[in-house]
């Protein structure tokens, strides 16, 4: 059961490097039953700074299976919300302790990124460090965009098949190439380790352990490439601290709020869907109760309708509580429906841009799935020489598959499609491929493919991998047939 702290919309699990592990362990037992990959991110500020601006990351790393605290900020961070961490679980060092533990188990392991010889290096002093490491395969592929990188690496690493996967591509390129590609590897664990080829190679310095214990790691780094680093850290720190100090300020005074009902959770089943109705505050004291119930609603039902008509304050913890229950319902094909939330929370959710993340209705009977089966318009339709197809509420790895054949077989029928996105709050890389494609196939049989109705996110992600000089996007149905 995962016990998540968020910080600035980014959760991150409160472990130690011990339980990290042994989540790494689980992971590689369900993974080889099962394919299922499992997405593990190391959280620094630079991270959150960047989700903040990048709609992909931001649910990426909210998506993910496990996230660490990389950085002493965040640490420092979670400890002054009242919510304190074990303790930093860097990449760093996650990376050698799971060499010697894939060593004792008995795992593979894959080297991806990084400069050129580089990876082949870290690969060779770890196996030196623990005799018996598998290493199942290094590649370091040129320097290239996501959506541009040979698809050659993918059939290689298929081909190794290795149980764990360390991704040295730096943020946030290695967290959206794993998220593009992490289902049709079947890899049981994938990991960005940003610079941390370089730090076993020796390629950069680790700062000495008394600076990493008092966290100036950070001016370490910026002493030895002042030039590449001082930008980004002055950024980090001022934004970071900003959006902070917003959080900070949320949670001191939502907590004076008076709670006069007893913090109570109490879930029934009807007609084969959760509702867990939540009651008075919820913290840190209690914040893992309300998982604990919430996962056992889920055994019973994908469904779980959260009802927190009642609910009086939520810190950090019990957000983070929801996020992981949400998590937890989509594994298993459903997802999680917040009803009747009171303003204080709908507020800290939308400003952590969580309102997205979670399906937030008015009430319980709002939240009902057959109230929520589909857009209230067919899922497609014609508007003269144009079909509109309605977009559904993600595009991502998941679904991408199935929205290509379907649009694949519409073009072929009419080769002048709109793609009405009124209702998709995510697109992910991999369906910014799937849209490229699409785009493709249209202007080969002397049609053309556009987009209408994208939220701003959607917007954000398709011009920040430069999309938008490609592909045709309208503000509604009626300017894109014209």
């Amino acid at each position: 059961m995962r016990n998540l702290v968020v910080i600035l919309g980014i959760p991150i699990d409160n472990l130690d490097m011990e339980e990290a592990l042994d989540c790494i362990d689980e992971f590689i037992r369900v993974g080889r039953a099962t394919g299922k990959s499992h997405q593990i991110a190391t959280v620094n500020t630079d991270f959150v700074v960047k989700s903040l601006q990048d709609p992909e990351l931001r649910y990426l790393l909210q998506e993910a299976d496990l996230t660490t605290a990389d950085g002493m900020p965040l640490v420092w961070g979670a400890r002054l919300l009242g919510v304190p961490l074990k303790e930093r679980v860097a990449g760093a060092d996650m990376v050698p302790a799971l060499a010697a533990r894939a060593a004792e188990k008995g795992y593979s392991m894959y080297f991806l990124g990084a400069a050129p010889g580089v990876a082949a290096r870290a690969a060779e002093i770890l196996q030196n460090r623990h005799p018996g490491l598998k290493i199942a395969g290094v590649h370091s592929p040129p320097k290239s965009s996501v959506l541009e990188m040979p698809l050659s690496i993918i059939e290689d690493i298929k081909t190794a098949n290795p149980d764990i996967l360390l991704v040295a591509f730096g943020n946030p390129k290695q967290e959206k190439w794993i998220g593009m590609y992490a289902r049709e590897l079947n890899v049981p664990v994938m990991i960005g380790v940003g610079g941390t080829f370089d730090f076993i190679a020796g390629m950069t310095k680790r700062a000495p352990l008394w600076m990493q214990r008092i966290g100036l790691e950070w001016l370490h780094r910026l002493l030895q490439e002042p030039r590449r680093l001082w930008r980004r850290y002055v950024v980090d720190i001022f934004a970071f601290s900003s959006f902070y100090i917003r959080q900070w300020w949320f949670m001191r005074t939502g907590g004076r709020v008076p709670a006069p009902l007893l913090p109570a959770t109490d879930v029934l089943i009807l007609d084969g869907v959760a509702i867990m109705n939540v009651k008075g505050r919820v913290d840190m004291s209690n914040s893992q109760t309300l998982m604990e119930k919430g996962q056992a609603a889920l055994e019973k039902s994908p469904y779980l309708i959260i009802n927190l008509a009642d609910n009086t304050f939520i810190d950090s913890s019990g957000i983070g509580a929801l996020i992981g229950l949400a998590k937890q319902a989509r594994n298993l094909g459903g997802d999680v429906r917040l009803a009747a939330v009171p303003d204080f929370t709908r507020k800290i959710l939308a400003w952590m841009r969580l309102d997205r993340f979670f399906e937030i209705v008015d009430s319980v009977k709002a939240g009902w799935p057959s109230a929520n089966a589909g857009p209230s318009t067919p899922q497609t339709h014609r508007r003269g020489v144009w079909t509109v197809y309605r977009m559904p509420r993600r595009m991502d790895a998941t679904t991408t598959p199935d929205i290509l054949a379907s649009c694949a077989a519409l073009l072929e029928e009419n080769p002048f499609l709109i793609l009405d996105f009124s209702d998709t709050v995510f697109l992910s890389s991999a369906g910014l491929a799937g849209l490229s494609r699409l785009n493709r196939q249209a202007g080969s049989l002397k049609g053309a493919l556009r987009l209408c109705c994208c939220a701003e996110d959607i917007t954000k992600v398709i011009k920040l991998a430069g999309f938008d000089k490609v592909l045709s996007i309208y503000p509604d149905a009626d300017a894109a047939t014209q």
